[in-house]
């Protein structure tokens, strides 16, 4: 499977060829991406993906991601504002959260695919913890140094990539995609949902095509 992902991040670049093995995926070459001012990680999504598609070659699908950290201390922020919220999110975290004993939080991520054929999947994946009091750990990026995945005592930074590429919120929406294209190859002809949470509420991985 050839993909674009419409994206500079190439961190997120990283984590998806890792979860997604087979996969052939790169950079969109475009560079001038939208603002991301949806209202939701989907909206925002879709935005890229669409503005992907226009310099990607026309037999890729096209990727378009969004993704937040949603502490319950903050009433569910910074959520879709987690990457411009501040220039350092994870010490602005602590500061927000300090003194609240609600450390509750989760990583969500949604993924919207365009296929070569007018295919569209929408998959989604959360990783439900906690923010811990202080940062912990060099892997990662983004607010791992501070979240601590619900059964686990140390940070995702601490646990490394390995851990996180199996297990993170992007690596549950890359296997939720990869699960509703295999779903998509035998029933074709309508549209296909798997998953357990998206955004705030169930996750969804669905499958339409024009």
């Amino acid at each position: 499977m050839k993909a674009r992902l419409a994206s500079g991040n190439p961190h997120k670049l990283a984590e998806l060829r890792r979860a997604l093995p087979g996969w052939e995926i790169e950079l969109v070459e475009a560079t001038d991406f939208p603002p991301e001012d949806g209202s939701t990680y989907e909206e925002n999504a879709r935005v890229k993906a669409a503005h992907g598609r226009l310099s990607s070659p026309a037999d890729v699908w096209v990727i378009g991601e969004d993704s937040g950290i949603e502490a319950a201390g903050l009433g569910g922020g910074p959520g879709i504002a987690s990457a411009r919220w501040a220039d350092d999110g994870v010490d602005r975290m602590l500061r927000e959260l300090e003194g609240l004993r609600d450390r509750r939080a989760r990583y969500v991520c949604v993924i919207v695919a365009l296929g070569p054929g007018g295919e569209d999947v929408v998959a989604a994946g959360v990783l439900e913890g906690a923010i811990a009091s202080g940062p912990s750990g060099e892997e990662g990026f983004g607010y791992d140094p501070i979240f601590v995945p619900t059964g686990e005592k140390r940070t995702v930074a601490d646990l490394g990539n390995d851990w996180k590429v199996a297990r993170s919120h992007r690596a549950r929406a890359a296997a939720e995609l990869a699960a509703a294209l295999r779903v998509q190859a035998t029933r074709p002809e309508g549209a296909v949902r798997t998953g357990e949470a998206r955004e705030r509420g169930p996750a969804r991985a669905e499958t339409r095509s024009s």
